[in-house]
């Protein structure tokens, strides 16, 4: 029988820890354990072979050390190895275990939010290369409209303390013009990078007001809880003390500094290796 175990939670970086706040604001009695491959970020550039080696990794270190549920908490992880995982790995590693990423979470409640159904996306130049969220909401909505818009600055600007800064401005206007110039019908915009939360009081100051602006973490976490009451199973699998636990591939003293942009609490780090 399976042991209960906190909630894994992985990214290739840090924006992973917004969608892990966000989970955490609805389901505060859960544990977790984040771990941020930050060594070898960024996983947006890299093939898909490299993509799905280094996330089958970090899934594996989350197993072993009692996570029974884990959430992909990239965006470039579950466009190149979140299928592979479930349908080649999970099998052989275990069954009973569970992988989920965070595309699918993000799309399904799109037929409640857009009245015009025409879509647009915001993300990196390797989700938007991968072309995961047109061919996501194709498969559940396949009458929507989508627009997608790389915006390869965006990541750097959080990253690098720029957000709030006035120079971020015309990078943020420049890419949100360039996506409406696309769609004129668009009403509602996914931001699809885990990073983009941090900008998203910019970007919804660019963004004409009748245009909802969504981010990930808010419909991962409502899916989250919704996946768990449905399999009751997965829930007694998870335990439920309020704790949080960060690993890093980096340094731990790096990963504190880089995390307080995304994360106020203050937080203890464990450095490890994947292999």
């Amino acid at each position: 029988m399976l042991a209960p175990g906190p909630i894994g939670i992985f990214d290739s970086g840090y924006g992973g820890l917004t969608i892990l706040s966000q989970i955490r604001e609805r389901m505060p009695q859960y544990d977790f354990l984040y771990l941020g491959d930050n060594a070898r970020t960024p996983y947006g550039t890299r093939s898909f072979e490299v993509v799905y080696e280094f996330t089958s990794q970090a899934v594996r270190t989350l197993f072993d050390m009692g996570c029974q549920l884990v959430i992909l908490a990239c965006n470039t992880a579950s466009a190149k190895a979140l299928r592979t995982i479930q349908q080649i790995d999970l099998p052989k590693i275990d069954p009973r275990k569970r992988v989920l990423g965070i595309i699918r979470p993000t799309v399904e409640y799109l037929d409640e939010i857009t009245d015009t159904r025409h879509v647009g996306i915001l993300a990196t130049s390797g989700t938007i290369k991968s072309q995961s969220y047109p061919l996501e909401i194709k498969k559940l909505f396949p009458d929507i409209v989508v627009s997608g818009e790389a915006c390869p600055i965006w990541v750097p600007l959080v990253e690098n303390g720029e957000a709030h800064s006035e120079g971020a401005d015309y990078f943020i206007r420049r890419h949100i013009d360039n996506l409406l110039a696309k769609d004129e019908k668009i009403d509602t915009i996914i931001l699809g990078c885990t990073h983009y939360p941090i900008l998203y009081d910019k970007i919804r100051q660019y963004t004409p007001q009748h245009i909802k602006v969504i981010t990930q973490g808010e419909y991962v976490g409502k899916s989250l809880v919704n996946y768990l009451e449905r399999h009751p199973e997965m829930d007694m699998l998870c335990t439920k003390q309020g704790g949080c636990r960060f690993l890093t591939t980096e340094s731990g003293e790096v990963f504190k500094q880089y995390a307080s942009i995304f994360f106020d609490n203050s937080i203890q780090v464990q450095s490890i290796a994947l292999k």
